[in-house]
């Protein structure tokens, strides 16, 4: 969404300085005189500054000038907002709100679909943490380090990843890289059949030979591969030591594979 034209004085594009003047001068000029040239020194004089914060965000994939727009824009709120009269350093004002118009540029404007608040700033911050641990590391960090670092479950981690994957759209006409194939666009494999209908085959034929299993074995089946249980957990509920629970899973496993290797033979004999 193209951000609203902000008023920038030449001076400050340009990075040159009007009349050297200390900033409470300055200040005092621009809110008790409403003196525009004030204003505007102010502006060039912390231009840089805002031009620093708004290079913490390059790796967004956003445009650097839209990020120094939107980081502009924060600056000119803090030289509004900023109260000289406490007493405290403008700088020390000036940083959080720049950072917090960057951050809201990214949380309500950056995004490609709608996102819950709550999700946005998630998937922002493991973003952020991905990018100092990059930094920090040389190298993009695992699922595991991030969830260590942020202090998050492993699960917070994944659905920030993949709430930040609708941080941004995708041309149809973007060039693919499968790694088995080369040249074509996303549009090419549109429409085209799922390589997956093979495994329908597959399931249908280990779901007719389970019911050739014993409850018991089916049961822990199911807790092992749907419910996606540790053993430990499984004989825990079923009140077994986790070495049987493993015999079992070893003994279903084998008679599924002798049975629906029978199966196919069958199927090919009859062929």
């Amino acid at each position: 969404m193209p951000l609203e034209t902000l008023h920038v004085p030449a001076s400050a594009r340009a990075g040159s300085a009007l009349r050297p003047a200390a900033p409470d001068e300055l200040f005092e000029r621009w809110q008790r005189h409403a003196d525009q040239r004030a204003r505007d020194e102010l502006v060039t004089r912390y231009m840089p500054l805002a031009r620093r914060l708004a290079r913490r965000y390059l790796g967004a994939r956003e445009p650097f000038e839209d990020l120094l727009q939107v980081a502009s824009l924060g600056l000119v709120k803090a030289i509004d907002r900023f109260d000289a009269e406490r007493g405290n350093a403008f700088t020390s004002f000036a940083v959080p709100t720049i950072l917090g118009e960057l951050k809201r540029y990214f949380r309500d404007l950056g995004w490609a679909v709608h996102v819950p608040r709550g999700a946005q700033e998630r998937a922002l911050k493991v973003e952020e943490a991905q990018r100092q641990l990059t930094s920090r590391t040389g190298r993009v960090p695992t699922i595991s380090e991030l969830a260590g670092y942020m202090e998050l479950s492993l699960e917070d981690v994944l659905d920030a990843l993949e709430a930040a994957g609708a941080h941004h759209s995708m041309s149809l006409d973007t060039p693919r890289d499968d790694g088995e194939s080369e040249g074509g666009t996303i549009v090419d494999v549109l429409g085209e059949e799922d390589k997956r209908f093979e495994y329908i085959d597959a399931g249908a034929s280990i779901e007719q030979a389970a019911r050739q299993l014993s409850e018991r074995e089916r049961r822990i089946l199911a807790l092992r591969f749907i419910e996606d249980r540790t053993q430990t957990q499984i004989a825990a509920i079923e009140g077994v030591s986790q070495m049987q629970v493993s015999r079992v899973l070893r003994r279903a496993l084998a008679t599924l594979s002798e049975l629906v290797h029978a199966d196919g033979a069958s199927i090919a004999a009859r062929r």
